[in-house]
């Protein structure tokens, strides 16, 4: 029975962390980019994966082995630095939950023609309902594994129905015509940055599954949550190949829609709404839940009435969305830092998986730590670089 029920609780962790990735950003980025680099862009999805699970897997088992979460691991090496990281998370989270918010009830009035606006309202009263419920971990983790499923389906038989020139695609993921490290990058910032690379490990914590003993069920679910996202990616990226392979051109306005609807008319444009709903729900739930996750250690009355606090998050970053659209300053800022959050959260790990006073006598293998700290050197010039070019548009 025990075997059972981790096993639901590392795939509910490996959903979330991948649902928690896709969210209306990701079908947006993945469809532009392969507008512009075409099949070369299987190696950029082939990179992206290598970056993402070495940085997963530094996260992931060290937050295992030291039983802590990733402030807590901040805090032991640098008292106020886990404070830091806490307060950079929660503000990403509630920037990007904004345009989550907004991608379900862009996803709603696709489905039944209702303003976004009402459709925002839908979906958030739909992600508040899961942590109204007593056991709300359980159903957060069931509502992860359809919702992610439901989105593979689709996104599979939308990729059948444009017919993408496999071959071509194969070849180029592994002999590209040209290749693009900022969509690499970007990638990567999207899959593993900001709350995203936390939100399967913190599950796991409070789902009770930590020690050393638990590292092969860590090691696997963290793999499970990037092949997850990655094959969403891949089915998507072929979806829209074989649209622009055939001379199509895509609606600039919502690329992801009009790959669906040239691939499969009408019936597509509805799938469309049911994938962009699934994926931005789903980030509304990961978004709120690993936000509050970085806070409740803080304080006891958070970490009391976490369920209410998450709903707290929901109901904001819907009032926002509603009241004043998606702020266009605050998206700016957020993700200039969000690209800083990954390198500063990454290299904190890396440190502690070192330090014996948090790790006690494991050993953390010598190929993570080297993956790491190129994840931390690429995301940190690149974070500081586009912190550095947007600044000025903010003031």
């Amino acid at each position: 029975m025990k075997q059972t029920r981790n096993w639901s609780v590392l795939l509910g962790a490996a959903f979330l962390m991948a649902t928690s990735a896709v969210g209306p950003g990701f079908l947006t980025q993945t469809t532009v980019f392969t507008q512009s680099l075409k099949a070369s862009f299987g190696f950029v999805i082939l990179a992206s994966i290598i970056l993402d699970i070495g940085a997963q897997l530094n996260v992931w088992r060290v937050i295992a082995v030291s039983e802590k979460r990733a402030q807590d691991i901040a805090n032991a090496i640098l008292p106020g630095l886990g404070l830091f990281i806490a307060i950079l998370i929660v503000l990403g989270g509630l920037a990007f939950n904004i345009g989550n918010v907004g991608g379900a009830g862009l996803g709603f009035n696709v489905l039944l023609g209702i303003s976004a606006e009402a459709g925002a309202i839908l979906a958030a009263s739909i992600s508040i309902a899961i942590f109204l419920v007593r056991e709300a971990g359980k159903v957060m983790d069931r509502f992860a594994q359809v919702m992610g499923l439901l989105m593979i389906l689709l996104i599979v038989f939308v990729a059948i129905t444009s017919s993408p020139p496999v071959g071509e695609a194969v070849l180029r993921t592994f002999v590209p015509e040209q290749i693009d490290i900022i969509a690499i990058v970007t990638l990567v910032g999207g899959t593993v940055g900001g709350y995203i690379t936390f939100a399967g490990g913190h599950r796991l914590l409070d789902a009770g599954i930590k020690g050393r003993d638990a590292l092969p069920e860590v090691t696997t679910s963290a793999v499970s949550g990037i092949t997850v996202a990655s094959i969403i990616r891949i089915f998507l990226f072929l979806a829209a190949l074989g649209v622009i392979s055939k001379g199509l051109a895509l609606d600039e306005s919502n690329p992801p829609a009009s790959v669906f609807q040239l691939a499969a008319g009408t019936i597509g444009y509805k799938l469309f709404g049911v994938v962009m709903l699934s994926a931005a729900i789903t980030s509304v739930v990961g978004s709120a839940y690993t936000s509050v996750s970085f806070i409740k250690s803080f304080n006891r009355g958070i970490a009391k009435y976490e369920n209410w606090v998450i709903i707290a998050f929901i109901v904001i970053s819907t009032i926002i969305f509603v009241t004043i659209g998606r702020p266009v300053r605050l998206l700016i800022l957020a993700g200039a830092l969000n690209g800083l959050i990954l390198p500063i959260t990454l290299g904190t790990i890396l440190i502690a998986a070192h330090k014996k006073k948090i790790i006690g006598d494991y050993r953390h293998p010598l190929w993570l730590t080297i993956f790491g700290i190129l994840v931390v050197l690429v995301m940190a010039w690149m974070g500081g670089y586009t912190l550095l070019k947007q600044l000025p548009e903010l003031f």
